[in-house]
């Protein structure tokens, strides 16, 4: 029985060397073979490739592989389906496949592109990869052998055959220069494609290859049929590239003006190649213009794209300080927590989704107001457990409150791991807004921005119309008169605090979405929640909202030219000598609040 072992391993271990496999020979025991099921290697006869052992042998699974169905073989199916009666001539072309050499191959091919005949994509693609067949017969049979099966259907019909008749086909054989042109061919087979992505999919395909003024003709009947916008603006643009290739310098110039406003990448490379190459004078300044024309565009669009992800970098710091700009510019409290405080709300977002993983929009309708409250009892607990005691002493507030963070990253890594926590986001709020191939906008981002806006409106409005803020700004201009008039200070005191760590607790949902969900999630926030803080004017809820925003805009325009890190870096400075000149900020306090 060892003996036997000790073969059958040699032997499988070789045989797993032959599958590109790694198994070490001591690991074949008893337990890793199966000696009622020979496992021998074997190459599939029309491709070469050598086959899965699953295949092989009896595998449960099988069965459902080779029943499986690829995306590529449901358009197979989905053509034949739809075909109504076939035509004699594209059967006859499709049957001369298999004769001649390659180059009599690709003007077959080059015939049936020009048919518009729905079954010739997937008759090219079967070639492409291999898995077209003939038959010995006269005329040929000719065959589409499946993807994961060895049965397949008939070329001109698309009946299913089965596996001894494709067993008895050869493969039609295709080299690489004929491999890329049937690639092209294929793109323009597919221009007439039902579906509207395929079409546009061919097209830009077509773009990147030098499109023959031979297709003329074919594109102008296409550009009178095509019913969807975007497939007829990149059908007009591909006529346009291949009227580059015509003698007529008039023709060229005409198309390097409809030209001239493309943003696609494809059209500035042949544009270019014009304005060095072409034998015309003209021609090369009329390209030239064009390119200069596309350019001004392009920086026209990247400064838009720029002035959205400064906008949104503000909105991320604005959610960041804004709860910052009560407890700070308010209350006078130096908190260190502050960070912490918006990871409790990623933290509850992450929370919540797990209880209802299946609804996502859901999850993170209801994290909204269970971060508030969550965020907003740990800030009422550090308000009345140690900060009271503390208030006219901000750089003891700033050692407390450091401690605290310390304490709450320690409890999180404790009862969560110090791992991060993925958060999924909703489909809404994935992908992006296309404007044009220069400029797209990513939902997250926008939704981010507007619920930024959201946040700081509600948050004037209680300051502003409601009798918890009416107080808080008596209590934070005078506090002993306040008191005087019964105002309950050390109730305002919490309330106001729970309430700026509330909202930090809010932001924390929406950094969720952008950003890992982790125990040190709040110190990459807390440095730029103060800058945005002080450069805004301490205490004024619309400095905070300009600082943030002219904050967030200052890196991301400095970025391109800078670098990440030296960005940081010269906002800093600049906020350094800022400060220098207006100790205050932008929006000082003035009148009875401000102190002297």
């Amino acid at each position: 029985m060892a003996v036997w072992l000790l073969i059958a391993g040699g032997s499988l271990h070789a045989e797993t060397q032959a599958f590109g496999l790694e198994m070490p020979a001591a690991d074949l025991t008893a337990e890793t073979i199966t000696p009622a099921v020979p496992v021998i290697a074997q190459a599939d006869p029309y491709t070469g490739d050598m086959i899965d052992p699953s295949l092989l042998g009896n595998d449960p699974e099988a069965a459902e592989l080779e029943a499986a169905a690829t995306e590529d073989e449901l358009m197979e199916e989905a053509v034949y389906e739809g075909l109504e009666e076939t035509s004699a001539d594209v059967d006859l072309l499709i049957q001369r496949l298999p004769e001649g050499s390659f180059n009599d191959r690709r003007a077959v091919a080059e015939e049936l592109a020009a048919t518009g005949d729905p079954r010739v994509p997937v008759v090219l693609t079967a070639l492409v990869e291999g898995r077209l067949l003939a038959t010995g017969d006269d005329p040929p049979r000719i065959l589409i052998r499946a993807e994961t099966g060895r049965a397949g259907r008939d070329a001109l019909t698309g009946e299913p055959v089965d596996a001894d008749l494709i067993a008895s086909g050869r493969r039609i054989p295709v080299h690489n220069p004929l491999r890329n042109a049937l690639r092209n061919l294929i793109a323009v087979a597919t221009i007439a494609a039902p579906d509207p992505e395929r079409r546009a999919a061919s097209l830009r395909r077509l773009m990147r290859d030098d499109v023959s003024p031979d297709m003329l003709t074919y594109l102008d009947e296409r550009v009178e049929l095509e019913t969807d916008p975007r497939v007829t603006d990149l059908l007009l643009t591909v006529r346009a590239l291949a009227r580059l290739n015509v003698d007529d310098p008039e023709q060229r110039i005409e198309s390097i003006a409809l030209l001239r406003g493309s943003l696609l990448s494809e059209v500035r490379v042949r544009l270019e190649a014009t304005a060095t190459r072409d034998d015309d004078p003209e021609v090369r300044d009329a390209a030239r213009d064009a390119l200069d024309s596309i350019e001004s565009r392009i920086r026209f669009f990247r400064f838009t794209e720029n002035l959205f992800f400064g906008l949104s970098a503000g909105s991320v710091l604005l959610l960041a300080a804004i709860g910052l700009a009560i407890t700070f510019g308010v209350m006078g409290v130096i908190n260190m927590a502050h960070g912490e405080l918006i990871m409790i709300g990623a933290y509850t977002t992450w929370f919540i989704q797990t209880l209802i993983p299946e609804a996502l929009s859901t999850s993170i309708l209801l994290a909204i107001p269970a971060a508030f409250v969550v965020a907003g009892i740990v800030g009422i607990a550090m308000e009345r457990g140690v900060i009271q005691f503390l208030y006219g002493r901000p750089l003891e507030t700033l050692l407390a409150t450091f401690g605290i963070s310390l304490i709450l990253q320690q409890a999180v890594r404790t009862m969560f791991s110090p791992l991060n926590r993925p958060v999924a986001s909703p489909e809404w709020l994935s992908g992006s807004l296309y404007v044009n191939p220069i400029l797209s906008l990513t939902w997250s981002r926008i939704y981010i921005l507007v619920f930024a806006i959201m946040v700081f409106v509600a948050l004037l409005l209680v300051m502003k119309k409601t009798s918890l803020g009416l107080k808080v700004r008596a209590v934070a201009q005078n506090r002993p008169m306040a008191r005087a008039l019964g105002v309950r200070t050390g109730w305002v005191d919490a309330l106001t605090f729970g309430l700026g760590a509330g909202i930090a607790g809010v932001a924390g949902v929406a950094l969720s979405q952008l950003t890992n969900v982790g125990p040190n999630m709040g110190q990459a926030y807390i440095i730029d929640s103060f800058m945005v803080v002080v450069f805004g004017g301490v205490g004024n809820l619309w400095g905070t909202l300009v600082g943030a925003m002219g904050l967030g805009m200052m890196t991301k325009f400095l970025e391109p030219h800078t670098g990440a890190v030296l960005a940081k870096i010269l906002v800093l400075i600049f906020i350094i000598l800022f400060i220098q000149r207006r100790p205050r900020g932008l929006f000082p306090k003035k009148g009875r609040a401000a102190e002297a």
